[in-house]
């Protein structure tokens, strides 16, 4: 993105070319002082860094809807999987690990009650699901 206008940086001025020695060889004649350059510093910013990261943390409504279904489905799919195995008696520990990331993943507020519930219900499944799963050390 390009942002044109008073906050752009200063233009830099123009810097004179090297002259060239006779021989080729470069040269910097005496009378030419190290000149001051513009320190970074008397470039404008909008409002820094801590302004950005507060602003790429602000989602709108739609998108965060749209994360939490896509995880939903993504839970909804390790459920099917595990279904799957059950029937074919091939359960496997990779089953267990993505019960367990798609129940992490899906603990975060969407702001609509609705669509929380569900993933709510989701969630219970998948923690009854994963209880099952797990081995009980010690009972018999």
């Amino acid at each position: 993105m390009r942002i044109l206008g008073t906050n752009a940086p200063a233009r830099v001025a123009n810097v004179s070319q090297p002259r060239r020695a006779p021989g080729g060889a470069f040269s910097v004649p005496e009378d030419d002082a190290p000149r001051q350059t513009a320190a970074a510093a008397s470039l404008r910013t909008i409002g820094g860094i801590d302004a950005l990261l507060a602003l790429q943390g602000q989602d709108d409504p739609g998108e965060r809807r749209r994360r939490a279904v896509k995880r939903g489905r993504i839970a909804l799919d390790a459920l099917d999987e595990l279904k799957v195995g059950v029937l074919a008696g091939t359960i496997g520990t990779t089953t267990l690990h993505r019960l367990k990331a798609a129940t992490a993943e899906l603990r975060d507020p969407t702001g609509d009650t609705g669509l929380d519930a569900v993933l709510g219900e989701i969630e219970l499944r998948l923690e009854v699901e994963i209880a099952k799963l797990t081995p009980r050390n010690g009972v018999s």
